[in-house]
């Protein structure tokens, strides 16, 4: 198990980028939130298997459909047993 907070910018509100993560990690089975920022960008906290969140965190070099993903920065986190599943913060 393994958990990253991730931050993504780019043209990445607006695009349905936090519906279509949250869409993504719940497939995968990944648990976390997403939210967007006041920068424009957009803030992921993931946890999982290793391989589930790797899977996840290379989604979000791309996005949806309609997003330009200019950078994508990310930290290891301790993993929040109190998060189990995957949701939209606002």
């Amino acid at each position: 198990m393994k958990a990253f907070q991730v931050n993504v910018s780019g043209r990445v509100q607006g695009v349905c980028f936090r519906a279509r993560t949250r869409e993504e990690a719940r497939r995968i089975g990944v648990a976390g939130w997403v939210r967007n920022l006041p920068d424009g960008s957009v803030e992921v906290f993931m946890q999982g298997p290793d391989e589930k969140v790797n899977s996840l965190l290379s989604w979000c070099y791309q996005g949806p459909a309609g997003a330009s993903v200019v950078s994508v920065d990310y930290m290891e986190r301790p993993v929040d047993p109190s998060i189990n599943t995957f949701s939209i913060k606002y």
